[in-house]
């Protein structure tokens, strides 16, 4: 599968590559962006309740970047144990909000909503925390495209609270087809 960082399927463009005018569905890369509700993130990726981590995504634009939204509630499993007195969402939960905020990314940018496809963390680098979240924020997961090659990629993901980053990453995944993931392919 390769990309083509080139294209954007969010842009409608004549047989001689000049931007369309009309309906742009899917949004307008170059201003706004796209976006995607809970509805279309479930389209995107496989997670599901109590591990789908984001509520929406908003400016989509393809091969570059995008920030999902997680609003963090109180009644959230992993408070119960996390701290009771002192809720606080685990660090690993916001790298993986990051994650879950490229698939969507990367499913969009490469036109393949509905098609199956998985997104495996590689690695997770460069990471820090540095403040907390709890129940009532609002975390903001800035999300960009540093690589793409094949099916590699390689994101930086920051977090962020009333505008205050809280958390921040480097990682790389790799895009496989969901039935090549029954076969044994992709990382362990």
């Amino acid at each position: 599968m390769g990309v083509d960082f080139d294209r954007c399927p969010c842009i409608d463009t004549n047989d001689d590559g000049a931007e369309a005018s009309g309906d742009m569905t899917t949004g307008d890369c170059e201003s706004r962006g796209a976006s995607a509700d809970l509805a279309r993130i479930k389209r995107m990726i496989p997670h599901r309740y109590p591990f789908l981590l984001i509520d929406r995504v908003e400016q989509i634009h393809s091969h570059d970047r995008a920030i999902g939204i997680k609003n963090v509630t109180a009644n959230e499993p992993h408070f119960e144990g996390h701290f009771p007195e002192e809720p606080l969402m685990p660090g690993v939960l916001i790298v993986e909000a990051m994650a879950q905020t490229a698939g969507v990314l990367v499913v969009h940018s490469l036109d393949k909503e509905g098609e199956g496809l998985l997104v495996y963390f590689m690695t997770i680098d460069k990471t820090r925390f540095r403040r907390k979240v709890a129940p009532g924020d609002v975390l903001e997961l800035h999300v960009s495209i540093t690589r793409g090659r094949g099916k590699v990629f390689r994101f930086r993901g920051e977090g962020r609270v009333s505008g205050t980053v809280v958390a921040e990453a480097e990682f790389s995944a790799m895009i496989i087809d969901q039935s090549d993931s029954r076969r044994g392919a992709g990382p362990a």
